[in-house]
């Protein structure tokens, strides 16, 4: 059953961002484009140990990007030269899943803040992924 927010959060937080990250997440997985990329690296079970060190990865990246904690000290980039097939088509559908996600989740101001963030850090590894 797929879950419905009616209450549009009106703030960044940490609780919010992990909220953000599962959901995202869960329809990626479901997702006929960007699936296979998941699954191949993490598998399909999205309860699994390998899924769950993913999703607490990107809720501290998100933190880091949008509360500026520093528990995240990875490189997002690094891991997607290692992705065979990535296309620009396959960000693009990345995009869309995310902005769809912070709309359902955030008020217009945020859902734009994390959209344009989004943007930019797609656009960046798509340059720097020569796709």
């Amino acid at each position: 059953m797929e879950k419905i927010n009616t209450i549009l959060y009106k703030s960044i937080n940490e609780e919010n961002i992990e909220v953000l990250v599962r959901d995202f997440y869960s329809q990626v997985l479901q997702d006929s484009v960007l699936s296979s990329f998941f699954i191949e690296k993490l598998g399909d079970n999205f309860q699994g140990e390998k899924w769950e060190e993913h999703l607490l990865l990107l809720t501290d990246f998100w933190k880091f990007v949008a509360l500026g904690y520093e528990e995240y000290d990875g490189n997002p980039l690094r891991p997607h030269f290692d992705i065979p097939g990535l296309t620009t088509e396959a960000f693009t559908r990345w995009l869309t899943l995310f902005h769809t996600t912070v709309d359902t989740l955030y008020v217009p101001s945020i859902a734009i803040y994390f959209k344009e963030k989004s943007n930019n850090i797609a656009s960046n590894f798509i340059r720097k992924l020569n796709l």
